[in-house]
């Protein structure tokens, strides 16, 4: 049974705020088939060094090949979900594709906003829907068991280090760390080089950001958002633990300007070795491993700091969906099945670097030679966490809903976000973790109501 069609007590809802985004973003022409006819696709999508890449690729390789022109509008990630719901929820088909995620796929499914894409999926026998992992199938298949994205890459989170910093500190990483040891690592590697910092660790307000890896920490610790009986949980003495060691950690030997960093900021940081370890996505490493990355070769990777739990990995993808109002579908699927098939991965090995490879949706990818090779300090690493994730039972307690770094209602967009801004400003120090978490559970309540 698909994943999602084991939810809970979930009802589909658009708020008023976003019906009324949606009005005021008006009509912008269906189909973004432009002048010629139908070969011209828009595509909006977030910035992530994966995209960016494809972006650059796709003019010499899709459009040559089919003569599909794309004009790509490319945005930050909590930039890009505003606009992809206004669009999407518009439904005036401004852009065909967009970049969306196992988050937003049951909802935008249950209100028509996505395009099914099961019949394209079986007739492309040259796409092998079959090599897609399976939790990422389940993961992008709604309650009514059709699927509705195509993975451009999958991921877990885990632990990134210096293996060098560590070796010269005579400091060792252990195979499976708790959270503790993390913590205890940090603080021996905070300036083991000038302008290094122990860790980097989100902190930019943003459902999607800050709130991912806290939740983790939350997960393992014993925490919950939400009980079984939808009773909010913020205030619970495990997620106050969690939040306080969260923030303690980046506050004590975290990166500089950390409430204004998000996966992008660490990334960076990581890259120009101002960091001695980062917990956040899989797919931080293919960039870290890049032919011209100044820490290529440096860097061990190890499973998710854990507490009480074995493991505390997320599950997440950036996937390609496909607006239902687009009158492009067919050349629509021409991108998709392109962006996100076996041929493209060929591509960027040979092109920008094996690492590279947006990796993660496909079991072909794990036995691929020269993917193994360019990407073997992280590829297990990789494939390992994606396969123990457990949306359903993250934790220690039971759950309302399914997901690890969200919960899956579509009200935690802004219930989320507005709680990341609370914990944003206990990073910054204008307020204490005991403030920012009883506004946030009065948030939180609110939601409960509504399902209880």
């Amino acid at each position: 049974m698909p994943l999602q069609q084991r939810r809970r007590g979930i009802g589909v809802r658009v708020g008023a705020g976003a019906a009324l985004t949606a009005l005021l973003a008006g009509c912008s022409g269906a189909g973004g088939t432009g002048s010629d006819g139908g070969d011209t696709l828009n595509v909006l999508m977030v910035n992530n060094p994966q995209m960016v890449e494809l972006q650059k690729l796709t003019a010499a390789n899709f459009t040559k090949d089919t003569g599909i022109k794309v004009n790509f509008t490319v945005l930050p990630e909590n930039d890009v979900r505003d606009k992809i719901s206004q669009d999407f929820s518009n439904q005036a088909g401004q852009y065909d594709v967009a970049t969306i995620s196992n988050f937003e796929v049951p909802f935008f499914a249950k209100n028509g906003w996505l395009h099914t894409l099961d019949e394209y999926a079986q007739n492309d026998k040259e796409f092998d829907q079959g090599d897609i992992l399976k939790p990422l199938q389940e993961s992008l298949t709604a309650e009514d068991g059709k699927l509705y994205g195509q993975p451009f890459y999958g991921e877990s989170s885990f632990l990134m280090y210096r293996k060098d910093v560590f070796a010269e500190k005579n400091l060792k990483m252990p195979a499976n760390p708790t959270w503790q040891e993390v913590a205890d690592l940090a603080a021996k590697t905070d300036g083991a080089e000038k302008g290094m910092k122990g860790i980097c660790l989100r902190g930019l307000p943003g459902w999607g950001e800050v709130i991912a890896p806290l939740t983790t920490v939350v997960n393992t610790m014993g925490g919950t958002w939400f009980t079984e009986d939808w009773e909010a949980q913020l205030t619970s003495p495990e997620f106050k633990k969690a939040t306080k060691f969260y923030v303690d950690l980046v506050r004590e030997h975290g990166e500089a300007g950390a409430p204004q960093a998000g996966y992008a900021e660490c990334l960076n940081n990581m890259t120009q070795g101002k960091t001695s370890m980062w917990y956040d996505a899989t797919a931080g490493a293919g960039s870290l491993e890049a032919k011209d990355s100044p820490v290529k070769g440096k860097i061990g990777y190890v499973p998710a700091p854990v507490d009480k739990t074995d493991s505390s990995g997320w599950l997440y993808t950036w996937a390609w969906g496909m607006q239902k109002a687009s009158n492009n579908t067919d050349n629509a699927w021409k991108f998709i099945s392109w962006a996100s098939g076996k041929e493209y991965e060929k591509l960027v090995g040979e092109k920008i670097g094996w690492s590279n490879v947006p990796a993660g949706k496909r079991a072909s990818t794990y036995i691929n030679p020269d993917y193994r090779k360019e990407a073997a300090a992280f590829a297990d690493v990789t494939s390992e966490a994606i396969s123990s994730a457990n949306p359903r039972d993250p934790g220690t307690q039971p759950r309302p809903t399914v997901g690890i770094q969200f919960v899956g209602i579509p009200e935690f967009t802004d219930l989320g976000t507005k709680v990341s801004q609370e914990i944003s400003e206990a990073i910054a120090g204008r307020q204490s973790v005991d403030e920012a978490l009883e506004a946030s559970q009065k948030l939180a309540e609110k939601v409960a109501e509504e399902y209880r």
